[in-house]
């Protein structure tokens, strides 16, 4: 079974219910607005972000969110969904959930930019990710359980990824990956530590008409670990050109922490683009698939 299959789905009716904890909020209106692998997201009054945990071991990361968000928030230079709605668990609903303002913008995916676009975006993200690692937070923010800038367990996990994505007939990897698998299982553990968002991809990043980024969502696997784990777009979203762009807005990344990021671009795409492929969505797929190969490319 895949691992981002729903335990529980929250539909209309069981919205409307646990909406119903908040006195000061009317909604006049209620309607699907989108889902993830931890979340379904209804929006209210076309104004309100209301995000629902799918599955159980997704909550930790959401009662992180509810308490660290609202202190990053003003901090940072790309707007990121702060809780102002906080919901207790419930019949129904075991869980706690949260809800936001709405912020403007396409999953990058969608918007299909083209390269010089993707530089700009590029210099957007070098600055918020030096910001985000540079910040400091009140609340005692856990190391990162999944291990991501471990090669000793990522490498593993990133060959069965390619080796289901070979298997499905979508990719085909080159002696390149091969290559940088064997040398990042080779590295020793990493001794850099920030607050990062953990699991930055083309999902998590909005963007609006004129190209620039609106908002950075999701962060149900804030943690703190090695930066180079959110430098994964580095390699997967942007074009050879837009690399020295994003690293002379963000600074100075060591050669280790590249191959870690590199590692990260190609699980975090074998994983999307599966999910893009299994699900039905298309631009997710053709996306991770394009990330995968720019990843590769030598």
């Amino acid at each position: 079974m895949p691992n981002w299959t729903a335990e529980l789905v929250v539909d209309e009716e069981l919205a409307r219910q646990l909406l119903a904890q908040f006195s000061e909020l009317e909604v006049e209106s209620l309607r699907p607005f989108a889902e993830g692998w931890d979340y379904t997201i209804w929006l209210v009054n076309e104004h309100w972000t209301f995000r629902f945990p799918r599955r159980e071991i997704a909550v930790p990361g959401i009662r992180r969110e509810i308490a660290v968000l609202p202190e990053l928030a003003p901090l940072l230079p790309i707007p990121v969904p702060a809780p102002v709605f906080v919901g207790r668990p419930a019949e129904g609903f075991p869980w706690p959930f949260f809800g936001s303002e709405l912020l403007p913008g396409r999953e990058l995916g969608e918007a299909a930019l083209d390269d010089p676009t993707r530089v700009e975006i590029g210099r957007s993200l070098g600055r918020f990710l030096r910001r985000l690692h540079d910040t400091e937070v009140t609340y005692e923010l856990p190391a990162d359980g999944n291990k991501r800038a471990d090669m000793g367990a990522r490498v593993p996990k990133t060959r069965e990824q390619l080796d289901e994505l070979e298997a499905a007939g979508l990719w085909q990897s080159p002696a390149s990956v091969d290559r940088l698998l064997e040398a990042a299982e080779c590295l020793p553990p990493s001794d850099a530590v920030a607050v990062v968002h953990g699991d930055l991809h083309f999902r998590q990043v909005l963007v609006g008409d004129h190209g620039s980024p609106t908002g950075v969502i999701d962060w149900v696997d804030v943690c703190r670990s090695d930066p180079a784990i959110d430098l994964s777009m580095l390699w997967s979203y942007l074009p050879r050109q837009g690399r020295e762009a994003f690293l002379s807005e963000y600074g100075a990344v060591r050669d280790d922490q590249l191959v870690r990021a590199r590692v990260i671009a190609l699980s975090l795409s074998a994983a999307l683009a599966h999910y893009g492929h299994d699900e039905g969505f298309r631009e997710v797929e053709r996306e991770a698939l394009s990330g995968l190969a720019r990843t590769a490319a030598e």
